[in-house]
């Protein structure tokens, strides 16, 4: 019987990545989406091409009631849930004397709120099942800070404790609670920077290079394996160095 895993904000960069990851490496998947489109479709025709199951559910990580339906479909789909990644996240970055205060909301409700919402929901199965890997995708601005990203920041800093602080509740019950926190990785939000802009970046990374989606989804897929059964409470970064 294979492993099942749960992603959260699955059809696009990092999160869609990670799916394929697990699809590749024999897991059935469960993706999260808000409205169906073609990166949906697409990310289940890649995942399908493993031989693996695939099962979207649609949901708002931030709307509680969304979270308890779309997690009970999936168990009743495939009667557990082995592995849960926290990826859904939203950006609305300018500096604070300019935010609103919805925007500041906004970012919390999806990316702090949304992993309160999903994990609670998800918890009590693997509890009941004295088993489980949660990874929550931080990031090095949660643990750096960064001008015009007090909203993300606080986000992904609020994340790192949340991780921390379950690790320690759910240890007994044989459940992994990890952060991983991505530096700058290539995908659709970078591609919009000019070359010069990239470069510049570049040099601040002692790698002299942007990450991948893979470079993400492999240290992901190593805290959901039994490698990693004595790693809890742990935040990973995958920044090339760029914290050091």
């Amino acid at each position: 019987m294979n492993k099942v895993v749960f992603i959260t904000g699955a059809t696009r960069g990092i999160g869609r990545q990670i799916a394929i990851t697990f699809a590749r490496n024999g897991y059935d998947v469960a993706i999260n989406y808000r409205k169906e489109n073609e990166d949906l479709l697409s990310t289940i025709k890649e995942i399908e091409k493993n031989n693996v199951k695939c099962f979207p559910v649609q949901g708002d990580v931030s709307n509680f009631d969304d979270c308890e339906r779309f997690t009970k479909q999936i168990v009743e789909k495939f009667g557990k849930i082995d592995v849960l990644v926290n990826n859904a996240g939203i950006t609305k970055d300018t500096l604070l004397m300019r935010m609103k205060e919805e925007d500041f909301r906004n970012v919390i409700d999806v990316n702090l709120i949304g992993t309160f919402n999903v994990t609670k929901n998800v918890i009590g199965y693997m509890m009941k099942a004295r088993f489980g890997k949660i990874i929550n995708i931080s990031s090095v601005v949660g643990v750096s800070g960064n001008a015009g990203q007090t909203n993300y920041a606080a986000s992904k800093a609020g994340i790192i404790g949340f991780t921390k602080s379950l690790a320690k509740e759910v240890a007994s019950r044989n459940i992994n609670v990890n952060a991983v926190a991505p530096g700058f990785i290539e995908t659709a939000m970078t591609d919009v920077l000019k070359d010069n802009i990239k470069e510049e970046i570049s040099k601040t990374i002692p790698l002299k290079r942007m990450g991948t989606t893979e470079d993400v989804a492999n240290v992901v897929k190593f805290l959901a394996s039994d490698e990693s059964a004595y790693i809890t409470g742990q935040v990973i970064n995958v920044d090339g160095g760029m914290l050091m």
